[in-house]
């Protein structure tokens, strides 16, 4: 809900952790970008940021979102590169082997930290109030993963995976050939439907395909 900025995950309150999220988002999240003149209007960023905060889970058009903002495609690809290098959002580039029913050049991308996108969105409800607790959950999940490779030699290749006939996986990764999925579901009642598995493990033999639940979290981001 809060995210995990030291200042504000040690806060005993929620008031007082919205304080500083609402602080961080209007005077820090991106005053490196203005203060090098990188970007001239944070109206802009505030909005695309608020558009991709909308989106967590989805897959994002650099064109849709210009359109919405009044902003030109590269411009928006520009943005979004920049918000990435600062480390406030991330990218996650669709899985294809050149199979013909494979989306290959979508992209998903997500917050380093929810706080932030909660916070821009001014949305801090319990969890099992909200219509997006699935999304929140598959983005804590992607970059808590991604935070763990922090901690190894080497990053593995990371995607996610969809087919034009809507099956797809969230994560994937890629050690050494060794391909792994992992789909994300906030219910633990919920699994990967087997024509979902079937496809994939057709188009990709020996992977493996792990659904990842808030009981089984912590065992795959340590």
């Amino acid at each position: 809900m809060f995210g995990s900025y030291p200042k504000v995950f040690t806060q005993n309150g929620s008031d007082e952790k919205i304080d500083l999220l609402s602080i961080l988002i209007s005077d820090y999240l991106y005053r490196d970008l203005l203060a090098f003149n990188l970007v001239k209007n944070s109206q802009k960023i505030h909005d695309l940021l608020e558009a991709i905060a909308l989106q967590i889970g989805n897959e994002v058009s650099y064109h849709e979102i210009g359109t919405k903002l009044g902003l030109d495609y590269k411009t928006i690809e520009k943005y979004i590169d920049l918000l990435e290098k600062s480390f406030v959002i991330f990218r996650l580039r669709a899985f294809s082997r050149n199979q013909r029913n494979e989306i290959g050049r979508k992209v998903k991308i997500y917050f380093y930290d929810l706080g932030v996108r909660n916070a821009l969105l001014n949305n801090f409800s319990d969890l099992r109030l909200r219509l997006d607790t699935g999304a929140l959950f598959e983005n804590y999940f992607v970059s808590e993963k991604i935070k763990s490779y922090e901690t190894k030699k080497r990053t593995p290749n990371i995607y996610f995976w969809r087919t034009y006939s809507k099956k797809e996986i969230d994560f994937i990764e890629e050690i050494d050939g060794k391909i792994t999925g992992y789909e994300v579901k906030w219910s633990e009642d919920k699994k990967v439907k087997k024509s979902t598995i079937d496809e994939f493990q057709k188009s990709y033999p020996n992977s493996e395909i792990i659904t990842v639940t808030p009981s089984n979290f912590n065992r795959f981001i340590t």
